[in-house]
């Protein structure tokens, strides 16, 4: 442990070492290995350390076979060299901050709820923890980011410390550890003591604020977003300019900002309402117009037309409702649509045309597919013609 300078002192920003070893992994990525390093590899939930290495950019870090591998973008090439190496330190802070945030809300759930922490997730933006539970009440939550923030108000100490699986009994540790030996406890006095090999800052003031933003079912878990630190400031940032800019656009003081939604959304309800009652009017004159152009033969009614834009659903509607008005009639639809024509036939309930027979037919001219019945069918294929040839194909059937 003692080549990890991350665990000698989490706040190491540059340090020098000699170079070990410098190889490619299986992948083709040019990866050292140091004497020592204070760059954090990926694990226990915590993401790795970025930064330089002489001023070559490091840009992943993993510990792999015991040894930790620094990747990156082109080789050093000097065996035993001694190098200087900078750690991107709002990254490294950011991840502390977010890893004892972390730490102190699954606690808060534990001790207040008894709600596990059994998955944590260190995203770019958000962090996630999963609790051991199937419904997550919204005072619950109040109550848990409460406790969380009061225990950073307290600027409680945070320290590590190295054990053995012997000494394990002495601690009340939140959850079991997973390693056996070389046992790391991450430790918050007369609140929470739990196994961790992240880093994190020396007291909990420093994580600043813990603010939980949603909540969601899991299977049987509860999946927890929040974030701590300079990211709640972000995040109220982002969303208080979105909601400046909701005022200005919906004309609205922010304590009125939700009567003034529900107000637009019920406007546009209203609006979608009337439309759609004008378009089922518009298609109703329009099937008195195409039924009034109709052919007859023998005692049935033929209408057919082509259309340009028209989506096959709009031509379903117009088709139901001339066979809803004449049980004589057939109706032939053929719609041409950006490389593709569609086609829709139907007949009245007094008519004799099987229009899936004759549906089916047209579209193995155009590499279709389609489904219906005898009474009504649909589908749609390539435009291997005009809408014009298709639908003179389907009337000579």
């Amino acid at each position: 442990m003692e080549t990890k300078l991350f665990y000698q002192d989490a706040y190491t920003q540059e340090f020098s070492a000699k170079v070990v070893k410098e190889e490619k992994d299986t992948e083709g990525r040019i990866y050292i290995v140091l004497s020592q390093t204070a760059f954090y590899p990926t694990g226990g939930g915590q993401p790795h350390d970025v930064g330089t290495i002489d001023g070559g950019k490091v840009f992943n870090v993993e510990e792999i076979d015991g040894e930790i591998r620094h990747f990156l973008e082109h080789p050093i090439d000097v065996p035993e060299k001694e190098v200087i190496g900078r750690i991107d330190w709002q990254r490294r802070f950011d991840h502390m901050q977010q890893h004892a945030g972390q730490h102190i809300l699954s606690a808060a759930f534990d001790q207040l709820f008894q709600y596990r922490t059994v998955g944590f997730h260190l995203g770019n933006e958000v962090l996630t923890i999963d609790l051991d539970t199937e419904d997550l009440l919204d005072e619950e939550a109040v109550l848990a980011e409460k406790l969380a923030n009061q225990i950073i108000l307290e600027n409680k100490v945070i320290e590590a410390k190295w054990v053995d699986e012997a000494e394990l009994s002495q601690y009340p540790l939140r959850k079991e550890t997973k390693v056996k030996e070389d046992i790391r406890l991450v430790i918050i006095p007369d609140f929470d003591y739990n196994g961790c090999g992240g880093t994190h800052p020396s007291t909990t003031g420093q994580v600043r604020a813990v603010k939980i933003l949603d909540w969601e079912k899991q299977k049987k878990k509860v999946r927890v977003q929040f974030v701590c630190g300079e990211r709640v400031l972000t995040q109220f940032q982002q969303k208080q300019k979105v909601l400046l800019e909701l005022t200005k656009l919906l004309s609205s003081q922010e304590k009125d900002m939700e009567t003034a939604v529900l107000r637009m959304l019920q406007t546009q309800k209203d609006l979608e309402k009337l439309l759609e009652d004008a378009r089922g009017k518009l298609l109703s004159y329009e099937a008195d117009e195409l039924l009034d152009d109709s052919s007859s033969l023998n005692e049935e009614k033929l209408i057919s037309s082509v259309f340009k834009g028209r989506t096959i659903q709009e031509l379903q509607k117009l088709a139901r409702l001339i066979i809803s008005k004449e049980q004589l009639a057939n109706v032939l639809f053929v719609s041409e649509n950006e490389g593709k024509l569609q086609v829709v036939g139907a007949r009245g309930q007094d008519a004799s045309q099987n229009m899936k027979l004759l549906i089916a037919d047209a579209l193995k001219l155009i590499n279709g597919r389609g489904g219906g019945n005898e009474t009504f069918a649909q589908g749609g294929g390539e435009a291997l013609m005009t809408g014009e040839k298709l639908l003179e194909t389907l009337l000579v059937k």
